[in-house]
């Protein structure tokens, strides 16, 4: 077991030290705000371990991409309403949801951006509800920014502490990294494939 976890951690490092690797970082962030269950956390805790020099800007990386993706989030609700966030989520998530809108308005996406609740349901239910676009983005801004870019300065300032940390939950982490990173390009490819496929069936419908 340990020599296939010291395998994958080969691969991770590998992995994270290729310019692929940022560009699967920002999709994964871009997604996660959208439809996508895979956080870039288990990404980007390698890549700034491993270029601990880079490690704000990763996070600064994860934050630009993670806004970016909630505005579409924010876009998609306000155009096509309720219906589609059953498309991701489930009914009582979406319920769930709607009831901290409702106590909470503008609070519950800031605190979305920062915890693991599900925030491209957040981010579409907040479209659907209209919540004004300035105070949504300044929410998003700071919410995202203090999960991410706060994640980078800790791994740049106390860098040594936490590979220390890492090489202590080695096997765990290891685990958690190989799955975060094997599951953001499986889906950044699932998803090209979806939407090559349906891009032929309309080239194939108007030509009909």
């Amino acid at each position: 077991m340990f020599e296939i976890l010291q395998e994958l951690s080969n691969w991770i490092r590998e992995f994270a030290e290729t310019d692929w690797a940022f560009l699967i970082l920002f999709v994964t962030a871009f997604l996660e705000s959208t439809i996508s269950p895979i956080p870039p956390d288990p990404l980007l805790i390698p890549m700034g371990i491993l270029q601990p020099n880079l490690a704000i800007w990763l996070g600064v990386l994860c934050t630009v991409a993670s806004v970016m993706g909630a505005v579409l989030g924010h876009w998609l609700g306000a155009q096509f309403g309720r219906p589609i966030l059953g498309k991701f989520v489930s009914e009582g998530r979406i319920r769930s949801a709607e009831a901290l809108f409702d106590k909470y308005g503008v609070w519950a996406v800031l605190v979305a951006a920062v915890t693991p609740i599900p925030y491209k349901v957040f981010t579409i239910l907040a479209g659907v509800l209209k919540l004004d676009m300035k105070r949504f983005l300044i929410a998003s801004i700071i919410g995202r920014g203090m999960r991410f870019l706060s994640l980078g300065v800790v791994i740049f300032i106390f860098g040594e502490d936490v590979q220390a940390f890492v090489e202590e939950q080695f096997e765990a982490l290891t685990l958690l990294a190989g799955v975060g990173v094997i599951g953001s390009v499986l889906f950044v490819i699932i998803l090209a494939k979806w939407r090559t496929n349906r891009d032929s069936e309309k080239t194939g419908g108007e030509s009909n």
